[in-house]
């Protein structure tokens, strides 16, 4: 169960990459029946202000190293790529490790678990600037530059500030269900899914529109994915012209209506696939694509792999 959250914090880490985990787990936000997770900033020194990589602006961790004790997830956002890092983090993040605690990094945080050894002979990812570098570093590690983030389980590594986001809605709906990630990801506004390689590897961010003119539509279009849905007819209830409509809804979702509903539809897939004992041909009629041989098709061109073999790998026993 994820419930305890330290964030290994040392000289010149990225802001943006830790208010990622701050997002995701450092927010309060039971009042939407999300669980409060036990967040813990921790750094070698607690109380003493650490020089991030944005000149001018400093952040105080208020734990020493042993929040890193109990934790269930200990998380690194990114950090600078040719420093050495000092021993005693090393140790804590691989003591945290051998205690059996769920490790993820943050972009160039990949660095840190590398040095820590515990990346060696594990398939991992960091931001495809850094991937050169690391590879010349870490030589064991069985780095992917073309994905959005790499899950081996007990460490989750991902690539730029976004895929960070990603893998961290990933982690969280694979511990405390796609609810839960749904509700965090709504708060933060997530982007519309973006494509990326080595689909096997990487989760699917919860889409969300945040344009007003659209949203009343996206929300009955997503409250009836059964139902058999063309531009013109949706085009109609905005009440506006087809190409207008079209027009507007690449401008606010990034893609085309067809597009965008076929992805909602592999989502509630997913998730019935999850959280049901339904049958295939009995998903594919509430999600809208009609027949298994559909739904099996749009599957594994967005997830990677058959609803089936999804269900036998994600659906609890």
């Amino acid at each position: 169960m994820l419930k305890t959250v330290a964030v290994v914090m040392i000289e010149g880490v990225a802001p943006f990459e830790f208010g990622v985990l701050c997002e995701v787990f450092g927010i309060d936000r039971s009042d939407d029946g999300v669980p409060k997770f036990d967040f813990r900033p921790c750094g070698e020194r607690p109380g003493q202000p650490l020089a991030t990589s944005v000149p001018g602006v400093s952040m105080t961790p208020a734990h020493g190293l042993d929040g890193l004790i109990g934790a269930d997830l200990v998380a690194v956002p990114a950090v600078s790529t040719d420093e050495e890092y000092p021993p005693a983090v090393i140790e804590a993040v691989r003591a945290a490790a051998d205690r059996g605690a769920m490790l993820l990094s943050v972009c160039s945080g990949a660095f840190l678990l590398g040095e820590a050894g515990l990346l060696d002979g594990r398939h991992c990812t960091t931001h495809w600037h850094h991937v050169e570098a690391f590879q010349a570093r870490f030589p064991e590690a069985k780095v992917d530059p073309d994905v959005l983030f790499v899950d081996e389980g007990d460490i989750i590594t991902s690539a730029g500030t976004a895929a960070g986001i990603d893998a961290c809605l990933h982690l969280v709906r694979r511990e405390l269900g796609s609810a839960i990630a749904t509700t965090i990801a709504r708060r933060m506004v997530v982007p519309p899914q973006r494509d990326g390689g080595q689909r096997q590897f990487v989760a699917l961010p919860v889409p969300e529109c945040t344009a007003d003119s659209l949203q009343p539509v996206l929300t009955w279009m997503l409250e009836n994915l059964a139902e058999d849905h063309s531009v013109a007819t949706l085009a109609k209830r905005a009440q506006m012209s087809e190409r207008t409509f079209a027009r507007r809804f690449a401008a606010e979702t990034g893609t085309t209506p067809h597009k965008w509903l076929s992805m909602q539809r592999v989502l509630h897939a997913r998730t019935l696939l999850e959280e049901t004992r339904l049958g295939i041909e009995e998903i594919a009629r509430e999600c809208g694509f009609g027949t298994a041989a559909l739904l099996r098709h749009h599957f594994h061109r967005v997830v990677g792999v058959s609803p089936h073999d999804y269900r036998r790998t994600f659906a609890p026993a």
